[in-house]
């Protein structure tokens, strides 16, 4: 079932029963708020997805979760703890974060870039594995970077580059992976293959997934779960099937449309309205001609 985010922000607070949740957060950069009493679940072995349009804080929101940004006020809960009071390498071992964008170090190699994945399994009494070289060679073949692994990462494309990243990420082996627009220069192919990739990780190992989407049909053809943000709060959030409608394409994104079933899936397929429909619709004529 689907549930509305209430404007006021006096939704009661809920007991954590899921392995990952923001409770009455505030997200800000310095002195610019981004969200204020924001709260979200996010549904344990889900495949969760956030929308919204560009700077409403679906990033911001991925960072807090990540322990990547600390809330102004609020908490965010890592199996019932509050992320910040954990060790580092303790929530590094729990969850995986491909961010929006990575800089590699200067003429380090695409294999030994994914070998950093394992870093969180590492400890004083254990060094590199053979368990560690088959995660690391398993996940460069999941997302087809296998024959790359002794090329320098900087000679690489922007779209080979985006799927090592997603390789070091599916090293880390974490039960919650967080990626932060992970179809980000991917040509059509690849987007596909690598939803498909967390479609599998959600599917056939059981991981919780969370993903920001700039496309709304990709988010509801592989979503469990939606969370749709605008201006920094949750305007909807639940499965694709049961908030994905033209209404709330209107409220998020401004948006005109019809949403119809996807021939392929099933699920909501977002069709914009025409141009001239859009167009007529932001400016009404002026003077038509009153029905008698």
């Amino acid at each position: 079932m689907s549930t509305r985010h209430d404007p006021g922000g006096q939704n009661p607070r809920r007991s954590t029963v899921n392995r990952l949740s923001a409770d009455d957060v505030t997200l800000a950069y310095d002195q610019r708020v981004i969200a204020e009493q924001l709260s979200v679940e996010i549904p344990d072995n889900s495949f969760t997805v956030i929308v919204g349009p560009n700077a409403c804080g679906k990033s911001t929101l991925l960072r807090a979760l990540s322990r990547m940004l600390k809330p102004a006020r609020g908490r965010v809960l890592l199996d019932g703890q509050v992320i910040q009071s954990m060790p580092a390498k303790k929530v590094a071992r729990t969850l995986g974060l491909l961010p929006q964008s990575s800089i590699a170090p200067e003429g380090i190699t695409v294999g030994d870039l994914v070998g950093r994945g394992r870093y969180p399994h590492q400890g004083v009494l254990r060094q590199w594995s053979a368990e560690d070289e088959r995660v690391v060679q398993e996940a460069m073949a999941q997302t087809g970077v296998a024959e790359l692994a002794e090329r320098h990462v900087d000679e690489l494309s922007g779209g080979q580059r985006q799927r090592v990243w997603i390789a070091m990420a599916l090293a880390q082996q974490t039960p919650l992976l967080l990626l932060d627009e992970p179809t980000t220069y991917l040509d059509i192919q690849h987007q596909i293959d690598v939803l498909d990739l967390c479609a599998e990780l959600h599917e056939e190992q059981g991981r919780t997934l969370v993903a920001v989407l700039h496309d709304l049909n990709h988010a509801a053809r592989y979503a469990t779960h939606l969370i749709a943000l605008r201006g920094g709060r949750v305007v909807a959030q639940g499965a694709p099937d049961d908030i994905v409608t033209a209404e709330l394409v209107q409220e998020v994104f401004g948006l005109r449309c019809q949403v119809i079933e996807d021939p392929e899936t099933g699920t909501p397929l977002v069709v914009p309205a025409a141009r001239a429909a859009r167009a007529r619709a932001a400016h009404p004529r002026v003077g038509a001609t009153e029905a008698s």
